[in-house]
């Protein structure tokens, strides 16, 4: 039996629920990579950078070409790239008037509604 696509889009997101992984993703929509340019993209340790990778590869996002000694790693494809790229001018969009990266907390409809009432008062 296969999976869903939900699934698999589920899984997707999964993978990219880590900022650095994302950091990773966008780095290689530029250029194809091995591990040690990617450490000094995230500022994060080899093994780090290692462990996120095995991530990414096991969610089918990116893959890895020996070149000597090396691992070059690219992504899979284009469109994990233009999913992020996407997310990123999602957040960069203002909330309803509000400044990029605002985030409406619960209660603050509430408190909208309080406050219009106290002006008419």
């Amino acid at each position: 039996m296969h999976r869903s696509e939900l699934e698999l889009v589920a899984e997707l997101f999964k993978a990219l629920t880590s900022p650095a992984r994302l950091a990773i993703i966008r780095r290689l929509a530029e250029h194809e990579a091995c591990v040690h340019e990617l450490v000094e993209v995230t500022g994060l340790s080899q093994s780090l950078v290692s462990q996120h990778l095995r991530v990414l590869r096991g969610a089918r996002l990116v893959h890895g070409e020996r070149d000597g000694k090396e691992v070059r790693y690219s992504l899979m494809d284009e469109h994990v790239a233009h999913v992020v790229d996407d997310a990123i001018s999602h957040v960069s969009e203002p909330l309803r008037g509000g400044e990029p990266g605002d985030v409406e907390q619960p209660g603050d409809e509430h408190e909208e509604s309080v406050s219009h009432h106290k002006k008419g008062a």
